[in-house]
């Protein structure tokens, strides 16, 4: 019994000693242990008392002393084992355990001792100890933490607060969190405690919220940087943006610092990684450099990337962060940005192709300078940032308000089929500018009945109505219930029966839903596939394009593939190779995610594909050529006797283009990679 009051002594010594002279980080743990051990301090003389006294048989007493020494030394090896790459969040909560188990057995022992105490007629009295215990209070940012963990839709005040006590400012810092979740993840994992990895799991996707919250407060001489040109690991504005074998799309130094961290997962996708190289992606970093030109805004320069996000003292402007589904090409007449293939060996990372470089044609306008800007997704992996088109029609730009927007609505369910097509023109045209006028339509309740006109036989209103659900689609929540109304079907609807119009932004508006990803598989289950190809295949310039890219979107997922070969896309896409038609990148781009599955490679050489793809290596644009090779090396991959684009009578043809790539002076990575495959 004795020794236990004595290990006792001998730990909370040298606990004290510890915390006087050891910092650790964040301040808020620092200062729960500093708490602690100042009570600690004054338990020490009765703990004396108690030595001296005999009162160490006593029981009770002794087990709680054994209780309270385990509690001291795992705080002291908590302490001693933290350093600076461990995750903030994780330890505020393994330290909140610590404190409360080390407080409950402080306040037994405190209780027992000033009972036995006093019976033993002693003149020492341990009430200012009791008191101190019970007075001992926690940071309230474990409490703020276990909260937003609970809560999926977390307060942002509460958010900001967290990331404010915990010096989550700066993207550097977040960056680092997100790596050392990752571990404890990886760690938790190999322990397999289902209750230490349901945590750790909540965990990251709190910390992925902190993020998501972040990437809103990103401004660069007070214009808000858009979500989509921010890094999905460190929020940070990307200002040398690369791809991985996964297809997404990250800062250089943010992913190279998670790679150094020995993690070879996908941040995003958790998917294994074939391999670790990154290739620069110059389309986005073009599309960063025309959004800062387009914003006079100075971009930092690559080495200053260390950068605090001022959290100011009032919330800041809601930005709602969408698809993207503006279409056209810019009024200055510069092209919009085409597709960049991210090569690799394994299918599925091939097909895993960023769509932000797929550019939609249709409804929305740009916008002037420090209006809302253009929207596009992060959040599911799949970036795009739009080229717009100045619209002819007038635009309302005013904010509107509940009362009227609710009179529309009742409007839209009117039997006058004047008056619904007048208020479905109206709401599409209050949400074409005006990203409040989106929010407070979706949450009036437009979206069911918008829905249900796409099966109006006025194709005038059918048109309205889906071009609205299509600017409404920008913003996310919008997105969300829109597909969750059920919108797959009317869409396909108008797809077979809509006039130009409204066939061209229903296009469009699938591929919005088409960005989350449960919806890819959704889509691709529907009959979706087979409009879309005859759009493709029988509408107009822009509808074409709009096709195109929905199907792009959609091939990502692999087992939509098949489904698009075998709706006849090839034929059409092959067709469309012809620089006659103005879509020969939208076509190799999307040939080249069907060029991963069997049955499209097939269908290319059988629709005489080769001779054309062999053209555009030559005479192409430089993402054309790039494409195009990535296709023509799927094809001597795993196309054996005639297929094998060798055999053909086109070799000749097929060698000297390669040894053209091979001697051009403008070399890029994506191109000397093909060259040393082929080769």
């Amino acid at each position: 019994m004795e020794t236990s009051v004595k290990c006792l002594i001998n730990s909370i010594s040298r606990f004290i000693h510890l915390v006087s002279c050891q910092n650790v980080k964040p301040v808020l743990i620092q200062n729960d242990y500093r708490n602690i051990a100042g009570v600690l301090k004054l338990l020490k003389p009765f703990l004396d008392e108690v030595l001296d006294s005999g009162m160490y048989s006593d029981e009770i007493l002794c087990k709680e002393f054994e209780e309270l020494d385990t509690a001291v030394n795992m705080a002291r090896e908590f302490m001693e084992d933290w350093s600076p790459k461990m995750s903030k969040i994780c330890s505020v909560l393994r330290s909140e355990q610590l404190f409360m188990k080390i407080q409950g057995s402080l306040l037994l022992i405190c209780c027992a001792l000033h009972r036995l105490l006093q019976s033993s007629d002693s003149p020492s009295s341990n009430v200012s100890a009791i008191k101190e215990v019970q007075s001992m209070k926690q940071e309230r940012i474990a409490k703020d933490i276990e909260d937003a963990m609970r809560a999926r839709n977390a307060y942002e005040d509460n958010l900001m607060r967290i990331i404010e006590l915990l010096d989550l400012t700066s993207s550097q810092e977040l960056l680092k969190e997100i790596i050392a979740v990752e571990k404890e993840r990886i760690n938790a994992e190999c322990s397999k405690v289902r209750r230490d990895l349901n945590q750790i799991r909540q965990i990251m996707d709190l910390v992925y919220r902190i993020r998501d919250c972040m990437v809103k407060l990103q401004r660069i001489e007070d214009v808000t940087v858009p979500s989509y040109f921010c890094c999905p690991l460190s929020s940070e504005l990307m200002l040398d943006p690369v791809i991985m074998a996964s297809g997404q799309t990250y800062e250089r130094s943010s992913i190279v610092k998670w790679l150094n961290d020995g993690l070879t997962i996908c941040p995003k996708t958790h998917q294994k990684l074939s391999h670790t190289n990154v290739i620069t992606n110059y389309t986005v970093k073009a599309m960063i450099a025309t959004w800062s030109e387009e914003n006079n805004v100075k971009l930092p320069v690559y080495s200053d990337r260390t950068r605090t996000v001022i959290v100011a003292s009032s919330q800041p402007d809601h930005v709602d962060v969408g698809n993207g589904i503006e279409k056209g090409e810019k009024a200055n007449g510069h092209p919009s940005p085409e597709h960049s293939y991210s090569h690799s060996r394994s299918e599925s990372t091939s097909s895993a192709v960023s769509s932000i470089d797929y550019v939609l044609s249709g409804e929305i306008t740009s916008e002037p300078p420090n209006k809302e800007p253009r929207n596009s997704l992060w959040r599911s992996g799949k970036q795009l940032y739009m080229a717009n088109k100045e619209s002819k029609s007038s635009v309302s730009e005013d904010l509107t308000t509940t009362s009227h927007v609710t009179k529309l609505i009742e409007d839209l369910e009117s039997l006058s089929i004047e008056e619904q097509t007048t208020a479905a023109e109206e709401l599409r045209l209050l949400a074409k500018h005006n990203v409040e006028n989106r929010s407070i339509i979706g949450q009036c309740g437009a979206i069911k009945p918008l829905l249900s006109l796409l099966y109006s036989e006025t194709k005038q209103t059918q048109e309205h109505a889906v071009t609205a659900l299509l600017n409404l689609s920008i913003n996310e929540d919008n997105k969300a219930m829109i597909a969750e109304a059920g919108a797959i079907e009317p869409l396909i609807h108008v797809l077979r029966t809509g006039n130009n119009g409204a066939k061209e932004n229903s296009a469009a508006a699938l591929f919005s839903l088409s960005v989350l990803e449960e919806y890819k598989e959704k889509i691709g289950r529907s009959g979706a596939v087979k409009a879309l190809v005859d759009l493709l295949g029988s509408g107009t310039l822009r509808g074409k394009k709009d096709a195109a890219t929905a199907l792009f979107n959609l091939s990502i997922f692999h087992e939509n593939k098949a489904r698009i070969v075998q709706a006849g896309a090839i034929r059409h896409l092959v067709e469309l190779l012809d620089p006659g038609t103005g879509m020969v990148d939208k076509a190799v781009a999307l040939l080249s995610n069907l060029s991963t599955v069997g049955e499209g490679r097939l269908t290319m050489v059988r629709e005489g594909g080769i001779p054309l793809l062999v053209e555009i290596v030559e005479s192409g644009s430089q993402r054309g050529k790039e494409n195009a090779a990535s296709i023509l090396l799927q094809l001597c991959l795993h196309t054996s006797g005639k297929g094998r684009p060798g055999k053909e009578n086109h070799e000749k043809a097929a060698t000297t283009t390669f040894l053209d790539l091979c001697s051009s002076s403008r070399q890029t990575p994506l191109r000397e990679d093909y060259i040393s495959y082929i080769l």
